[in-house]
C-alpha cells in the first residue's frame, strides 16, 4: 500500500490546476487595532472561516496569494483561538530594535534576552522552555521561518524586525491549521504591502553601545506588477564586553496577475551575520567580579541564509480559492568557540600545554559547530465557501491543506589546536569529533471548518503529521589519549518513523456587536528532533513526540468606548514534555521524555484610545497593557532529581529550594515542583500621548523570578548554571516628531532608563541583559 508520502506530490500537481479572478489589492499600510471600514474591492477572497464584515475587512488588508494566519485584527473576532496582532503603529510607537521588544507586547509571550539584539530569540509561550524557540512554530507570511521545523525547531536566525510590517500570534485550537508544532503558538511575521506607485524610504540611527543601523526600502510598479526591495544593516556590542554583533539583511518581493482570475507572489531573501559572540555564560565568580565580562575574544558565530518562495493565489470559481506556496531555504552556520557553557574553562584544559584560562589565547584549541540546512516544500490550501461554492444551508468555510516538506542537515563538529583555528588539529581534544547528516520527510494533511449559525459559529478542525526519519553518521576520527589517532569509524545509519493525529475543536459566540466568547480544546504535538530519536550508532531512542491537550476560554472586543478587551484562561496537560535529561535548565546534551507536566493561568490584553473613545479630537492619549499570570507550570509525574552540593557542603546538607530544604546529593522526587524558565507573572503596559506629530510613550516591562533546574534550587551553584533568577522591571521611553502628510520624522529612544543589571539567562551560565541603550535617528521618504 502506497504511503501517505508517496501520495503528496499526486494530491499536489491535481491542486496545482490553474484558472483565471481579479485578486484582492495588497494592504495599503500597517493596521490599527480598530480601523474605520474600508472600501473592498468586489473580487476579494475572504480567509477560510470568515464571513461578513469581517471578510470584507481582511480581504481588503491580505496580500493575495499568501496565507493566512489571522489577518486584520477584525478577523480574531471569528476566530476561536486566542490572539493578537502587533502592528505597525505599536512597532512604530515603541521604536523597537530588536523582535523581542516587539514580542513582550503580546499576552502570554515569554521572549528571554541572550546577547541583546535578539540575534537568536528563545521564545516561550505559557510556561514552556523558551530556549531557543522549540516549541513555537515561527512563520513568514505563512511559511516556516525555522529551518528545520521538524528535524531541528532551533533558532539561530531571526530576520531583522525591521523586514516587517506587523506580527501575529495565534494560540488554541485554531493552530491546527499549522505544523508540526501544535503546543505552544504560531507567530506569523508579515512583510510590507506592495507600494502602488513609485516609493523610497531611508532610516538611520545610532547609539551607544556601539549600536547603529541603517534601514531602506524601494518600490513601486513594475513589468506590470509591483515590487519592494529592502535592505537592513544593523550593528551594536550588544549585553557583554569584547562583542560585536553585525546583520545585513536582503529582501526582494514582487506581486503580478496572471490574467483575471489568479495572481503570483516571489519573495527572495539573503541574511548574514558575523559575530564576535560566545555561547557560554558566566560562573558566579565572573559575575561578581564584572557582570559583562566576556574572556572569549576569540570566539566567532558566521551565518548566512538564503530563502526564496512562490505563491500563486487562484479563484477557481465562485466561493473556491485555491493558495499553492512553493519554498526553499538553504542556512548555514558556523561557530568557533573556546566554551560552549560556565562549566568548561576552557574546553580543553586537559590539554597540559592549555592547562586554563592563563593560556587561553595562546596554547587552548577551540571547537568549531559547523551546521548547514536546506529545506524545502510545498504546500496548497483550499477554500471553500459552504454556500457559495457548496449550495449549502449553513454559512461558514472549509479549508483544506496538503504539505510535502524536506529536511537535510549536515552537522561536524571540527576541533582545533588554536584559538582561531579553523580547521581539525591532531593534539589533545582536537580532530573531527562529529560528522553526520540527518534527514526528515514530512506529509501533513488538515481540514478545518467554520459552520455559522448566526452569533454561534462551530469550528472543528483535524490534521495529521507523517514524519520520516534518517541519520547518517560518518567516520569520526578515533581517538586515543585524548587526540586522534589517524584511524576513524565506520559508518552507520538508522531510520524511524513517526505519525500523529492532532484534533481541535472551538467555538465562538457574539454576546454583543464587538464582544465574543471564544474557546476550544485541541491536541498539542512536537515531533523529537532527529539527533534525539536517532543515536550515534543507528540506533533508535524510545523518545515519544510531545503530546498535550490544550484548552483555554475567553472574552475578546469592545467592552467601553475606546476600551478593548482580550482575556483568556488557559490549560496545558502534557502526557510527555520532552526536557533536559540530567537538569531542565539546559544542563546536560541529552533528551527524555519527562513525562506528564500542567500549565494553568490567565492572559489579560487591554487597549486604550481617547480619540476612539471621543474624549479627544486632535490628541490621542493611548495606552495598553499585556499581563500574563502562569500560576500552575509543574511536573505531574514521577521525576526523580539530585540537588547538588557545593560550596564545601557534603552529601546530606541541607540546601534551600522553592520546596523547602532538602539534603543535597540525595535523589528526590521533584514531583509538584515549578518548571524552569517559566516566570509566574510577565508584564507590559505603556502610557503615551499623540499630538500633531508628536509622539510619546513611556513602556514598563517587567517579570517575576524564576527557577532555573528541577529541583528549583533557590542559592546559586559556583557554574552559576543553577540558582534562582530574580525578577525585574524596567522602564522604556520613546519619542518622535514628523509632520502630519509630511516626508521626514526625528526620533529618540531610551531603553532600561535606570541601566538596571539583570539575569536573563543560566543555562549555560549567567547572561546579563541588555544596559542602558540610548539611540537617536532620523527617517525620510521619497
Amino acid at each position: 500500500m502506497a504511503s501517505p508520502l508517496s501520495l503528496l506530490p499526486l494530491l499536489l500537481a491535481g491542486a496545482a490546476v490553474p484558472a483565471f479572478a481579479t485578486p484582492a489589492p495588497d494592504p495599503a499600510g500597517a493596521a490599527t487595532a480598530a480601523p474605520a471600514p474600508a472600501a473592498v474591492d468586489a473580487g476579494a477572497e475572504p480567509a477560510a472561516g470568515l464571513t461578513g464584515a469581517g471578510a470584507l475587512l481582511l480581504a481588503a488588508s491580505s496580500t493575495p496569494a499568501d496565507i493566512i494566519v489571522i489577518g486584520a485584527p477584525e478577523r480574531l473576532f471569528d476566530i476561536s483561538g486566542s490572539g493578537a496582532v502587533v502592528s505597525g503603529e505599536d512597532l512604530s510607537r515603541s521604536r523597537v530594535f530588536t523582535v523581542n521588544e516587539a514580542l513582550r507586547q503580546v499576552a502570554g509571550v515569554f521572549p528571554r534576552d541572550e546577547e541583546g539584539v535578539g540575534a537568536r530569540p528563545n521564545i516561550g509561550i505559557r510556561g514552556l522552555n523558551p530556549t531557543r524557540s522549540t516549541k513555537v512554530l515561527l512563520l513568514e507570511d505563512g511559511i516556516p521561518l525555522a529551518f528545520a521545523p521538524y528535524g531541528d525547531n532551533a533558532t539561530y536566525y531571526h530576520p531583522p524586525i525591521e523586514r516587517f510590517e506587523r506580527i501575529e500570534v495565534l494560540k488554541g485550537a485554531a493552530q491546527v491549521r499549522f505544523g508540526p508544532q501544535t503546543i505552544g503558538g504560531v507567530i506569523n511575521y508579515i512583510t510590507p504591502a506592495l507600494p502602488d506607485a513609485p516609493t523610497a524610504e531611508v532610516l538611520g540611527q545610532g547609539g551607544n553601545l556601539g549600536t547603529w543601523m541603517v534601514d531602506g526600502r524601494v518600490g513601486g510598479p513594475l513589468a506590470g506588477g509591483r515590487v519592494l526591495l529592502h535592505a537592513n544593516h544593523k550593528e551594536s556590542a550588544g549585553s557583554r564586553d569584547n562583542q560585536k554583533l553585525r546583520f545585513t539583511d536582503i529582501f526582494l518581493k514582487g506581486a503580478w496577475d496572471l490574467g483575471e482570475r489568479q495572481s503570483l507572489t516571489v519573495k527572495l531573501s539573503r541574511f548574514e551575520e558575523g559575530s564576535r559572540v560566545t555561547y557560554s555564560g558566566l560562573t558566579r565568580a565572573e559575575f561578581a567580579a564584572d557582570p559583562r565580562a566576556n574572556p572569549f575574544v576569540n570566539d566567532r558565530f558566521d551565518t548566512v541564509r538564503w530563502g526564496a518562495s512562490l505563491a500563486h493565489r487562484l479563484d477557481a470559481a465562485e466561493g473556491v480559492t485555491l493558495r499553492t506556496t512553493a519554498y526553499y531555504f538553504h542556512f548555514a552556520r558556523d561557530w568557533w568557540r573556546q566554551s560552549s557553557n560556565s562549566g568548561q574553562r576552557p574546553n580543553d584544559s586537559s590539554d597540559p600545554a592549555c592547562g586554563g584560562m592563563a593560556n587561553l589565547l595562546t596554547a587552548c584549541g577551540n571547537e568549531g559547530r559547523l551546521r548547514s540546512y536546506d529545506s524545502w516544500g510545498i504546500e496548497s490550501r483550499l477554500s471553500l465557501d459552504h454556500q457559495e461554492a457548496l449550495g449549502g444551508r449553513i454559512g461558514g468555510e472549509t479549508e483544506i491543506g496538503l504539505r510535502w516538506h524536506s529536511e537535510d542537515q549536515a552537522r561536524r563538529q571540527w576541533n582545533g589546536d588554536t584559538p582561531t583555528a579553523r580547521t581539525p588539529g591532531t593534539g589533545v581534544n582536537a580532530g573531527v569529533r562529529e560528522n553526520n547528516r540527518r534527514e526528515a520527510r514530512a506529509f501533513s494533511a488538515f481540514v478545518q471548518s467554520t459552520l455559522d449559525f448566526g452569533r454561534l459559529a462551530l469550528i472543528p478542525g483535524v490534521r495529521g503529521e507523517f514524519i520520516d526519519y534518517a541519520r547518517i553518521n560518518l567516520p569520526v576520527d578515533v581517538i586515543a589519549g585524548g587526540r586522534p589517532t589517524g584511524a576513524t569509524t565506520v559508518l552507520t545509519t538508522g531510520t524511524t518513523s513517526l505519525s500523529e493525529i492532532v484534533p481541535g475543536f472551538g467555538l465562538t459566540f457574539d454576546l454583543a456587536e464587538r464582544l465574543v466568547l471564544y474557546g476550544g480544546i485541541h491536541r498539542g504535538f512536537a515531533p523529537p528532533r532527529v539527533e534525539d530519536i536517532l543515536t550515534v550508532a543507528g540506533g533508535t531512542v524510545d523518545l515519544d513526540a510531545e503530546l498535550s491537550w490544550n484548552g483555554e476560554i475567553g472574552i475578546r472586543g469592545r467592552v467601553a468606548p475606546g476600551l478593548d478587551l482580550d482575556a483568556t484562561l488557559f490549560t496545558m496537560d502534557f502526557e510527555n514534555q520532552i526536557v533536559p535529561a540530567s537538569v531542565a535548565g539546559g544542563v546536560g546534551a541529552t533528551l527524555t521524555s519527562a513525562g506528564e507536566t500542567v500549565h494553568r493561568g490567565a492572559e489579560l490584553a487591554l487597549r486604550w484610545s481617547s480619540l476612539e473613545a471621543g474624549v479627544t479630537r486632535e490628541t490621542d492619549v493611548f495606552a495598553r497593557t499585556a499581563v500574563t499570570w502562569v500560576g500552575t507550570a509543574r511536573y505531574a509525574s514521577t521525576r526523580i532529581a539530585t540537588p547538588p552540593c557545593f560550596d564545601g557542603a557534603t552529601t546530606g546538607t541541607p540546601v534551600s529550594t522553592g520546596s523547602g530544604a532538602i539534603p543535597c546529593g540525595v535523589p528526590v522526587d521533584v514531583n509538584g515542583n515549578r518548571l524552569p524558565y517559566s516566570p509566574e507573572w510577565l508584564a507590559n503596559g505603556a502610557v503615551g500621548v499623540a499630538h500633531r506629530g508628536i509622539t510619546f510613550q513611556v513602556e514598563v516591562i517587567g517579570q517575576s523570578a524564576m527557577f532555573a533546574d528541577d529541583v528549583n534550587l533557590i542559592p546559586v551553584t559556583p557554574d552559576g548554571q543553577r540558582g534562582r533568577i530574580p525578577g525585574w522591571a524596567e522602564v522604556n521611553l520613546a519619542l518622535s516628531y514628523g509632520p502630519p502628510g509630511g516626508n521626514w520624522e526625528l526620533f529618540t529612544t531610551v531603553k532600561n532608563v535606570a541601566d538596571r543589571l539583570v539575569i536573563v539567562d543560566r543555562s549555560r551560565g549567567i547572561l546579563p541583559g541588555m544596559p542602558r541603550l540610548v539611540q537617536a535617528g532620523a527617517r525620510l521618504k521619497f
